[in-house]
């Protein structure tokens, strides 16, 4: 069996992850990544998605990350977010209101102060979080 690798998850407020994983997966902004023990050193921009890794156990876990850069060395993979939260800490009930202000405010075409950037924003990471608890219905 393959060494495991260190992954941290970090945002400006806290630790979100420090766990040994056997293979880490993330929303890279050229696309998905996978990093092993023993892979080649690189950093890359992150796009708002889910890390999926799997823990020294073979547990399959889950974390919301939104924004920010991953660097993977042949033992570690550390990730600096903007924001993240582990999968069993999504709030599916804020989650969903988040989606439905966004929404409105993306289909209210006649207020002159609303940063569309900004709504579209919160929506896609909105819509993310739901998917990943499964609650997107």
């Amino acid at each position: 069996m393959a060494d495991n690798i260190r992954l941290e998850v970090v945002t400006p407020e806290k630790e979100v992850v420090n766990d040994l994983a056997q293979i880490v997966m993330a929303p890279g902004s050229m696309g998905e990544f996978g990093v092993l023990s023993g892979h080649t050193p690189f950093m890359t921009s992150l796009n708002t998605g889910a890390i999926h890794y799997r823990d020294e156990s073979g547990k399959d876990q889950f974390v919301f990350v939104s924004g920010g850069f991953a660097e993977a060395l042949p033992d570690k993979v550390t990730v600096l977010a903007e924001s993240a939260e582990r999968m069993e800490d999504i709030d599916i009930d804020r989650a969903k209101a988040a989606v439905e202000r966004a929404e409105q405010r993306l289909a209210d075409r006649s207020m002159e102060n609303i940063d569309f950037i900004r709504a579209k924003a919160a929506l896609e990471r909105s819509l993310v979080r739901l998917k990943l608890v499964g609650g997107a219905s």
